[in-house]
């Protein structure tokens, strides 16, 4: 797909600059900017559903539409030159994948609708007024992190009864790791857990939250949701097997494609397609502040036998009944 060939051939902070063959489409179709994480988001299938959706719905990239895809190289300080870069181009509509993108956004302008892929919490970050009355310009989906980050801690300590103490990777300079850490504290005092919370904001800082985990004899391992962990969800797992700690993580991809453990998901592609509907309506004349923000209906707890069995795992066979999928 193009925004595939795109990423593979610029690369690193070329990334963020549009196709030469977009800036030259007629003013006579609209123009959506796409911003998000890393170039790698852009090379899986994890933004499929979206594009195919609006492909469903007869946008098609430089014929029906013109798509800027811009990446901010895993570095979240240069959203907001992404951001006016879209003004730049003026773009009829940013659809935006993490908080931090939105916020920039939303900084950047408060005419231009803003759709939300399925960002973490809104509410709480103070991009909308409320799921009901988002208000502004910029409403979406919704994935209810805080809600599910104590509920992925309630599912590792069925997973391992004997849990007591939780090693948490975070990067707490995303607006919505404040909250997931919050809502898993509150957690962990009715579950009887300690929770031993370690702040990443590099790739390098992993090895380090690992061992430190280690001194504090933690047991278990959970990841707040966050775009840093997307793109390094391989070395995550990696470290995780190799202290032979049971995981559970945000992202079925972090199960799927990284080998890990455990992962308990809403139904991501289900928001993004209806992200795409939010575009066309918004397109055809609809104010973002008239559509409700959406949160998931659907959820997968998908569970790997194999990493269990690895790390020596014995999962409760009550516990295994209950997931979606099993991978052996």
């Amino acid at each position: 797909m193009r925004r595939r060939e795109f990423v593979a051939l610029l690369g690193g902070a070329a990334a963020a600059w549009p196709l030469a063959a977009h800036t030259q489409q007629s003013r006579n179709i609209p123009r959506l900017c796409f911003l998000t994480f890393d170039p790698g988001t852009l090379q899986t299938t994890r933004f499929d559903a979206f594009f195919q959706a609006l492909r469903d719905l007869r946008y098609v990239d430089g014929q029906t539409i013109t798509i800027d895809y811009f990446s901010a190289d895993g570095r979240g300080e240069r959203f907001p030159a992404l951001a006016a870069e879209c003004l730049r181009l003026k773009a009829d509509i940013i659809a935006v994948s993490t908080t931090p993108g939105a916020q920039a956004a939303k900084e950047a302008t408060r005419t231009i609708p803003i759709v939300m892929l399925q960002l973490g919490d809104p509410v709480g970050t103070g991009l909308v007024d409320s799921l009901a009355k988002p208000g502004g310009n910029i409403t979406g989906m919704s994935q209810m992190t805080s809600d599910l980050a104590a509920k992925r801690l309630e599912l590792l300590k069925e997973a391992v009864p004997g849990l007591s103490r939780v090693l948490v990777l975070s990067y707490l300079a995303d607006p919505i790791a404040p909250l997931q850490v919050t809502a898993l504290k509150e957690a962990a005092r009715s579950l009887g857990v300690t929770l031993q919370i370690q702040d990443v904001r590099a790739v390098d800082d992993l090895p380090a939250a690992f061992d430190a985990g280690a001194r504090e004899h933690a047991d278990g391992l959970i990841t707040t949701v966050g775009a840093i962990f997307v793109a390094y969800r391989a070395r995550v797992t990696e470290l995780a097997a190799r202290h032979r700690l049971p995981a559970m993580y945000p992202l079925v991809m972090q199960v799927a494609d990284a080998g890990g453990l455990m992962a308990y998901e809403p139904d991501i592609a289900d928001l993004h397609r209806h992200a795409a509907t939010y575009v066309d309506r918004i397109l055809k004349g609809a104010k973002p502040s008239d559509l409700p923000v959406q949160q998931p209906a659907k959820f997968t707890l998908v569970i790997n036998l194999k990493a269990a069995k690895a790390i020596g795992l014995t999962i409760p066979e009550s516990f295994l009944r209950r997931a979606d999928e099993l991978i052996q």
